[in-house]
């Protein structure tokens, strides 16, 4: 037992010493396919769409719904232009929604400060774009 300890600390000071190189350059030895794998991952994250959360301004059918939408984007677009806009058809609504939340709690807050302007919004599940 002694001996052990005694030759901790005799090692540990050099063991010290290797762990503290300063300005050391690292180099990272792998194969080129996972390079390539990392590229495709990421392509493929860019084309599937993630569940996620929008804020539905307005939904209509009928005469002018369409253009009536297109008024409604655009106006959100002039008072909040960082936040995406959509717009959707599904037979016979036209749909304004706005945002890409990934929780509800992020669609909820922003819903809060566009309740007042936009009274008949709600919070809808949808496939949102990742920012």
């Amino acid at each position: 037992m002694l001996k052990t300890i005694t030759v901790l600390f005799v090692l540990l000071p050099y063991i010290i010493i290797a762990q503290n190189n300063k300005g050391g350059v690292l180099e990272i030895i792998q194969d080129e396919r996972i390079g390539e794998l990392v590229d495709k991952h990421i392509a493929i994250n860019k084309i599937v769409k993630k569940n996620g959360y929008r804020i539905q301004i307005y939904f209509d059918s009928g005469n002018n719904s369409k253009s009536r939408a297109y008024e409604v984007k655009h106006s959100f677009t002039l008072n909040y232009p960082d936040v995406d806009v959509y717009i959707l058809f599904e037979a016979p609504y036209y749909k304004v929604r706005v945002g890409n939340f990934r929780t509800r709690l992020d669609a909820y807050s922003f819903f809060r400060k566009i309740s007042a302007k936009y009274p008949d919004a709600f919070i809808v599940k949808d496939f949102i774009d990742y920012p």
